[in-house]
């Protein structure tokens, strides 16, 4: 999920507020979305032309929403033109048999390596790396090689296993099919007796959905609620009081991908530890970090 910024402190001291509304950089990262989808769906020129029409008018519409907002009055509105509403359900389906797959050979060398927490916590990020509404061609396992070996541009890792070890509750906030089991096999290694795992209430890109969630097996480790609202974030404005209910009383948020971040950035919530790679240069610049980085973020920490 591409994002738009303005300003965040350079040195992640304190937590500043960000301008985070749509700008010119995330629309192109809007439209190959679409066009991609319009060869998967083999749109009439037709269709296209009305989408086209929609996606202008609802860039104007919204120009000073969040890029999540934006992308889910976009998908709401592609899905109208062809009829379908789960638009990436193939890949969902097709990542989380990736996934599976991966999971099994990682979940018995997880716990008998060096540092079970370090190397779980890795494999989560790098499960970020599946995202469609990013892009459709990534290499999983490549980017598992690359974490495993990586320095973290934002390193806030012994923080949060501090915080996981002092938490009585833990909120974990999902983002992309595929990428749940590797949070799956996270949430096994810290082995915490209360975690909830919120999932979208609806169809955003390949996000999350209660369906993903059940048919991975998360309810086995984890509560599994869903958010009250279908955008590719995590918008508390919109987001539902059962929902609300769990995020206020948490005593630590893991905050999964760009799309959860943008959404909650401006909170300057301590809580909150965001872990994510870093897909575009709208968000490389607005963490001051290289393109493709990875980080264990939390905006209240010093690097």
């Amino acid at each position: 999920m591409a994002m738009a910024a303005t300003s965040i402190t350079t040195t992640m001291e304190t937590a500043t507020k960000t301008d985070i509304n749509i700008q010119s950089q995330c629309y192109s990262c809007f439209l190959k979305t679409y066009q991609r989808l319009f060869e998967k769906f083999m749109l009439t020129q037709e269709q296209q032309d009305e989408f086209l029409d929609f996606f202008h008018k609802t860039l104007g519409k919204f120009k000073n929403s969040t890029s999540p907002e934006v992308q889910r009055e976009l998908n709401q509105g592609f899905s109208k033109i062809v009829g379908i509403e789960d638009l990436f359900e193939d890949e969902k389906i097709n990542s989380n048999s990736i996934a599976l797959g991966l999971y099994n050979d990682w979940s018995t060398q997880v716990p008998i390596s060096k540092n079970p927490f370090d190397l779980a916590l890795k494999l989560s990020i790098a499960g970020n790396i599946m995202d469609y509404g990013a892009n459709n061609n990534f290499d999983v396992k490549s980017t598992i090689r690359r974490v495993i070996f990586a320095e973290f541009a934002i390193n806030h890792k012994k923080q949060l296993q501090d915080k996981i070890k002092e938490a009585k509750s833990i909120l974990y906030l999902a983002d992309n099919a595929g990428e749940i089991l590797f949070d799956k096999l996270f949430i096994e290694t810290i082995n915490h007796p209360n975690i909830t795992y919120a999932v979208r209430s609806g169809f955003a890109l390949n996000d999350a959905t209660l369906h993903d969630a059940i048919d991975v097996g998360m309810n086995s480790v984890a509560r599994v609620i869903e958010n009250g609202f279908d955008a590719p974030a995590t918008v508390l404005a919109k987001c539902s009081s059962e929902f609300m209910e769990v995020y206020n009383s948490a005593d630590l948020v893991i905050s999964k991908g760009q799309g959860n971040l943008e959404g909650l950035i401006n909170e300057n919530d301590p809580r909150i530890f965001f872990l994510l790679m870093v897909k575009c240069d709208v968000m490389a610049s607005l963490l001051n970090v290289a393109k493709g980085s990875f980080i264990v973020y939390n905006p209240t920490k010093n690097n």
